[in-house]
């Protein structure tokens, strides 16, 4: 199995793709709104990318997390707030906002269960900093670290409670970064002290499935790379320090913080400790190149994959979304009734 989740390039496999995942077998693939028309079209796609292998639980991953990060889109699929609504509502009522979190995580998962998603790259622990760039802004759950925990947590049991995985991002955090990693390589110059309340969302949740981390430099831990090809943020911050021990996965590869080809930056990340190299963009001579760089999925890597998956499925009772919305509406109700 090749260490590495890649894209798909349309609404369904070409025959060029199909031929190449039954020979490389990545470990996983990751959709985008490319590939999403409508519920039929995708549960089809994502039933054919199980059937390649014949496996149920095959990590099929999505960015839907709400607000302007949704992937699957309206009118065929449903709108959510973004985590700032949740953070809005922790103020007047943590309480409610923790319930409501959930049950806007499980709605939301059902949505993923019901077309064969088994995976969501949600909740952010990332924790909100004043003058930062708004890369992350209203898509975090707050900027206090505690309340980032206690709500991630939130996120993470209402998927599970969907059939759904979540993976915890961008660790050890992507709050205060000054610059967007999409498009250049964010320098954070914080102390180790100050970076203590960055990793306490992760610490807190350490047995979470899985986790993605961020292609960002932090001058305390390591001057000379990103997190995400950082032998030592990854082994002794993400691994001993935070205590994470589930699967970890890049982020996404074709971002332009990363330097080198695709494939070596896949081979980079995957040799400071990543257990998957991310490539969205479905560029077929890239994921040739990836899947040529880099070694087979070893022992413990594929463990932390099947623990990863091992509570999904893809069949959703969509019966109890419409209930599910209707008290996360209830509850979101009190922040406003409060402003």
């Amino acid at each position: 199995m090749t260490p590495a989740i890649f894209g798909i390039s349309g609404l369904a496999l070409t025959a060029d793709e199909r031929a190449f995942f039954r020979d490389c077998d990545p470990a996983g693939y990751i959709l985008f709104a490319r590939n999403c028309e409508n519920r039929q079209q995708l549960r089809a796609l994502t039933d054919d990318l199980r059937n390649i292998y014949g496996r149920d639980q095959l990590f099929i991953c999505i960015d839907q997390e709400g607000g302007r990060v949704a992937r699957m889109k309206q009118p065929e699929w449903l709108a959510f707030p973004p985590g700032e609504r949740f953070d809005q509502l922790y103020d007047v009522a943590p309480a409610s906002a923790i319930e409501a979190a959930r049950a806007n995580a499980e709605a939301l998962g059902l949505d993923l269960a019901e077309v064969g998603i088994t995976v969501d790259c949600l909740p952010l622990l990332d924790v909100r900093q004043q003058g930062a760039h708004d890369v992350i802004g209203d898509r975090a759950l707050g900027s206090e670290p505690l309340r980032v925990a206690a709500l991630g947590r939130a996120v993470l049991d209402g998927l599970a409670r969907a059939g759904v995985a979540g993976i915890v991002k961008h660790v050890p955090g992507h709050g205060r970064s000054g610059a967007d990693s999409h498009k250049q390589l964010p320098i954070v110059t914080a102390s180790e002290a100050e970076l203590e309340s960055d990793i306490a969302p992760f610490r807190a949740l350490a047995d979470s499935p899985a986790a993605m981390t961020a292609h960002i430099v932090y001058t305390a831990w390591d001057a000379a790379h990103p997190a995400t090809q950082s032998p030592f943020v990854i082994e002794q911050i993400i691994r001993q320090r935070i205590g994470f021990s589930g699967l970890l996965l890049s982020d996404d590869l074709d971002m332009e913080a990363l330097s080198g080809s695709v494939p070596e930056r896949a081979a980079r990340a995957i040799a400071a400790g990543c257990d998957l190299a991310l490539n969205c963009w479905a560029k077929m001579d890239d994921m040739i190149g990836i899947a040529a760089a880099l070694p087979s999925l070893g022992v413990q890597g594929a463990e932390r994959l099947a623990r990863a998956l091992a509570s999904t499925s893809i069949r959703a009772d969509m019966a109890r979304q419409a209930d599910l919305l209707a008290r996360r509406n209830a509850l979101l109700a009190l922040a406003r009734a409060a402003a």
